[in-house]
C-alpha cells in the first residue's frame, strides 16, 4: 500500500496521506512527491483546486518520519536531514503561494510536519477531534516548516505561548490563531469534500461552515500576554513561575519540557517573523536552524529521548533556560552562506 495516493478526482487535485497506523507521518518521499504534483497541478486546466486530506481517524499528520534522521544524525552523517528540510520548506512555500484554492481536512493530530502541510493553505478545516501543535522544542527542535511564521500571526503573545510550550489547540483555538480557516463538523467532511470534487469551487463549502466553538484558550490570552511579553526566554519562565496560578504552572511545565536552546530560540524566532513580509522569511531562518539541529543542537538526543528510548530524560545541553546565551542563539541561526536555503527561481 502507497504512503500517499495522488491523483485528479473531478474538478480537485487529491492528495492522501496514506500511513494511518504512523498517524500520517510525512517521510522525504511523500514530501517531494506532493511537491512534485503541485507543480503539475499549478497550470493544468482540469485541476481548479486542491484536496489534501490523511487517512483515518485519528491523524491528518502528526509530524514527520524522523528515525532515519536520528540514524544517520548519529553516525555524523547530517546531509539527509538537510536535504529532508530543504525540500519540505519548498513544498510548504508552494502550498502557501499556490495559485489556486488548496483545501487541507484537519482530524484528530496536526503537528510538526503536519502544519507545513495542512496549515499554509487557502481554507485549513477543522472539526471537533481536532487538535494542532508545535512540539518540536520537546525534541530539541523549533517549530519549524513555517511555524514560527504562523505564531508570529496570532493574537497577541499566542503565538510565543503555543510555539515554547507545545500546548495543543483545540478547534476554535486553532481558528482564532489562524492555523485554521474554518470549522465544520465531522460529519458533513465527506459532503463538503463531494461538493469540492464536483464544482471545484469552495463556494458551498465555505457556506456550510458555521462559527467555530468558543477558544478554550480565551481565558487566559490576558495572562498570556503578560506572560510571555519578554525577550528572553528565561525572563517569561520567570513571570511564569511568580504568577503561580494553575494556567502558569501547566504552562511552566512545556516550557521546560523542551531543549532550553529549543525554547529560547523558538522565541527568537517568531519574535523575529513578526517582521518578514512573506513566509519564505521565516523558512530560511528556520532552515538556518534545522540546518544545525543535529550537528550543534539537541535534536540527536531528543529523538532518542522521545521516540527512540522512550525514556523521556534528555540530557540537554544547556541545563537550564538561563543557560542559553543571546550568542548560543544567534549562532544557530546565523547565515550558511552556500548553504542557504534557495526557493524556485532563485540559485539553487
Amino acid at each position: 500500500m502507497s504512503d500517499i495516493a495522488i491523483r485528479i478526482d473531478g474538478r480537485a487535485g487529491r492528495i492522501t496521506l496514506n500511513r494511518p497506523r504512523a498517524l500520517n507521518a510525512l517521510t522525504y518521499e511523500m514530501c517531494l512527491a506532493i511537491d512534485a504534483a503541485l507543480r503539475a497541478w499549478a497550470e493544468d486546466p482540469e485541476v481548479a483546486l486542491v484536496l489534501i486530506e490523511g487517512a483515518g481517524e485519528k491523524a491528518f499528520s502528526a509530524g514527520g518520519d524522523i528515525v532515519e534522521m536520528y540514524e544517520t544524525g548519529t553516525r555524523g552523517d547530517y546531509s539527509y536531514g538537510r536535504r529532508f528540510w530543504r525540500d519540505e520548506y519548498r513544498m510548504n512555500a508552494r502550498i502557501a503561494g499556490y495559485p489556486k484554492p488548496v483545501v487541507s481536512f484537519l482530524q484528530g493530530f496536526t503537528m510538526g510536519g503536519g502544519v507545513g502541510v495542512g496549515c499554509h493553505g487557502s481554507h485549513r478545516i477543522v472539526g471537533e477531534t481536532s487538535q494542532i501543535a508545535m512540539p518540536e522544542c520537546g525534541i530539541g527542535l523549533i517549530p519549524d516548516v513555517g511555524g514560527t511564521y504562523l505564531l508570529a500571526r496570532a493574537p497577541g503573545r499566542l503565538g510565543e505561548y503555543y510555539g515554547m510550550t507545545g500546548a495543543r489547540m483545540g478547534p476554535g483555538d486553532a481558528v482564532l490563531t489562524g492555523f485554521a480557516s474554518h470549522y465544520l463538523p465531522q460529519a458533513d467532511w465527506d459532503a463538503a469534500k463531494a461538493a469540492l470534487v464536483e464544482t471545484g469551487t469552495v463556494t458551498e463549502m465555505e457556506a456550510a461552515c458555521p462559527a467555530p466553538p468558543e477558544a478554550r484558550i480565551a481565558p487566559f490570552c490576558a495572562e498570556i500576554d503578560a506572560d510571555f511579553n519578554y525577550v528572553f526566554g528565561v525572563e517569561v519562565e520567570a513571570a511564569l513561575d511568580t504568577r503561580d496560578t494553575e494556567f502558569s504552572r501547566n504552562a511552566l511545565l512545556g516550557l521546560r519540557r523542551g531543549a532550553p536552546l529549543s525554547t529560547a530560540s523558538a522565541l527568537h524566532l517568531i519574535r523575529m517573523a513578526r517582521g518578514y513580509a512573506d513566509l519564505r522569511e521565516a523558512l530560511r531562518h528556520e532552515y538556518r536552524w534545522t540546518w544545525r539541529a543535529a550537528e550543534h543542537g539537541d535534536f540527536i538526543e531528543g529523538i532518542r529521548a522521545q521516540v527512540i528510548d522512550k525514556d523521556r530524560t534528555p540530557r540537554w545541553q544547556h541545563a537550564k533556560l538561563g543557560n542559553v546565551t543571546p550568542e548560543d542563539v544567534r549562532a544557530m541561526v546565523a547565515t550558511l552562506g552556500p548553504d542557504e536555503l534557495t526557493f524556485e527561481g532563485e540559485t539553487p
